[in-house]
């Protein structure tokens, strides 16, 4: 299985001294020149005056942005240790029993504006940038990374189920296509109230992130279909499988949440 996260706005940094990131050491190490070229960019306009316009961001994280100036020097973390918020709140992955981290380091993977995409044992420094945000020389990011994306994560796929549980703007930088599509379900979750349903971001991020936990902690065999993990994610959730309305689309599991 390969379970897709968003990165988070915030993100943790080192107490203490440590190495800081080796681009080579990275998984997929056919994206190094890539990366390598988002973070240089990455660090120009981060240097410039008009930094925090051109990287949507506002006074408050002026700080965070004269940090990308430097990222590699600085400290890197674990990606299991760096993201934080409501997903990774959710997802709690330091609390994990040692079967569900193995299963973690190898279904997780974070899709990233700046690394392209990581495993949860990648080690790189806390940085400031959305997949939303275009990089002179670069153009949007989403485009950017989807010419990058398809052969390393769609090899990484395999013959596996696909979880997605990214939001639209991560969904941008890569989506699964021809016979991985058929096995890709991406996962959205509405509220219910009074017989209406809505889409809400904070609630969405918590309960994505709950899902993919359960995934990792549950018993039983590894879902290998989209109606088999509908059947695993209904052990906990209330859960509607839709199947894809044209060839090469991936299937949608809805969480609906009811209220009231």
């Amino acid at each position: 299985m390969l379970v897709l996260l968003p990165p988070s706005e915030g993100k943790a940094t080192a107490t203490r001294r440590r190495r800081p990131v080796d681009l080579a050491a990275l998984s997929w190490p056919e994206l190094t020149a890539a990366r390598s070229t988002v973070l240089a960019r990455l660090s120009e306009v981060s240097a410039r005056p008009d930094a925090l316009s051109l990287l949507g961001v506002g006074p408050s994280l002026a700080d965070e942005v004269e940090r990308n100036t430097r990222l590699l020097r600085a400290p890197a973390l674990p990606t299991s240790e760096l993201y934080t918020g409501v997903l990774y709140d959710a997802l709690d992955l330091g609390s994990l029993p040692p079967a569900a981290r193995r299963r973690a380091s190898r279904w997780l993977v974070v899709v990233s504006a700046l690394w392209g995409a990581l495993r949860p044992a990648d080690r790189v420094p806390a940085y400031r940038l959305s997949m939303g945000t275009s990089l002179p020389d670069v153009g949007p990011l989403a485009a950017f990374w989807r010419a990058h994306l398809d052969g390393p994560l769609s090899g990484a796929a395999g013959t596996a189920l696909v979880v997605d549980a990214r939001s639209s703007t991560y969904q941008a930088a890569w989506s699964p296509s021809g016979p991985v599509a058929a096995r890709a379900v991406a996962v959205r979750v509405l509220r219910e109230e009074a017989g209406r349903r809505s889409v809400v971001s904070h609630m969405a991020k918590h309960t994505r992130g709950l899902v993919a936990r359960h995934l990792l902690t549950r018993d039983g065999r590894e879902p290998r279909t989209p109606r088999a993990l509908a059947a695993a994610v209904g052990e906990v959730f209330c859960c509607e499988l839709t199947a894809p309305a044209r060839a090469g689309a991936s299937w949608t599991l809805d969480i609906v949440i009811r209220e009231g």
